[in-house]
């Protein structure tokens, strides 16, 4: 670090910055590895003190706090002390650790920390395997990134289990009832490319947004098809129309053909309006290049 930076730092960050380098030589670190260790380390021992510290604030007394003790324990109700620690493996972003879990003789003592068949440090893995789940990596891609990334196996059953959890909610959100009416409802579709089968194949994804009569909007339901189609949108309609939706004001709309049949098959009486993006993205088609962003001043 130059002269000049240590200048400009306050005695606090001069002092963390002589502590760090301190710790790096005392600790041999050189390699990225060597830090995540050391990292890992520390947190170890650093839960480590905080269980004994329950186990403390739970006995009413510290470990060589020997007069505490002998008044604690006078007492029929009190007399309880420490019997041992037992091992357990915890599985982290930094990789397993081993820990000593404080134990007491009495089997009373379940600590707030790490609870007694917890097997992470946090939901952070959980977290991961449900984000790459929804990115559409199958559970033996998850099971192997989490293997190679954070040094411990997971299973594919236990990814299979972790993702089936939020199954349950997603039905719950697909099935919810809806408002009776809806001032504006935008219908449309999105293409992603996801695997199915090993293989790479286009999907369409039927998306209803819904603004009801207060000004609220909301995302009534997402459907996935193989393309977009007025078919499908009938179905999805009428979808709405079990759930709750007896009127809709205006639908948004692309100019897909026989979507205007099928809207009207369901809410007759609803008024259709085609996608002002689409207006303009037909309108644009026929300008000149040069003409086009004069054009889209105007528009806009």
């Amino acid at each position: 670090m130059t002269t000049r930076k240590r200048r400009e730092m306050t005695p606090e960050q001069l002092k963390q910055d002589e502590l760090l380098g301190e710790l790096i030589q005392l600790g041999g670190l050189k390699t990225v590895g060597d830090i995540q260790n050391m990292l890992k380390d520390l947190t170890a021992g650093m839960i480590q003190k905080m269980l004994v510290a329950e186990l403390d604030e739970k006995l009413g007394y510290s470990k060589y706090d020997y007069r505490t003790k002998i008044i604690q324990n006078s007492h029929d109700d009190c007399n309880n002390s420490r019997n041992g620690y037992s091992k357990k493996t915890l599985k982290s972003s930094q990789g397993e650790m081993e820990l000593n879990i404080p134990r007491d003789r009495n089997g009373e003592f379940e600590p707030m920390l790490i609870k007694k068949n917890q097997t992470q440090l946090d939901n952070s893995i959980e977290d991961r395997i449900l984000s790459m789940y929804a990115k559409g990596m199958s559970t033996r891609d998850i099971s192997d990134h989490i293997n190679d990334a954070y040094g411990f196996e997971v299973s594919e059953s236990l990814v299979s289990q972790i993702t089936d959890k939020i199954l349950p909610v997603i039905r719950e959100w697909q099935n919810r009832p809806l408002e009776e009416i809806y001032a504006v409802m935008w219908l449309d579709a999105i293409h992603f490319n996801v695997r199915q089968d090993g293989r790479i194949v286009k999907k369409a994804v039927y998306i209803a947004l819904g603004l009801d009569m207060d000004g609220k909007r909301d995302v009534l339901g997402m459907w996935v098809g193989e393309n977009e189609s007025a078919k499908f949108w009938l179905t999805v309609l009428n979808e709405l129309k079990n759930r709750g939706v007896k009127d809709i004001l205006i639908t948004c709309t692309d100019a897909l053909t026989g979507f205007d049949t099928a809207i009207h098959a369901v809410y007759p009486k609803t008024d259709l309006q085609q996608c002002i993006i689409h207006q303009l993205r037909n309108s644009t088609k026929w300008v000149n290049y040069k003409d086009l962003k004069p054009l889209m001043v105007d528009l806009t």
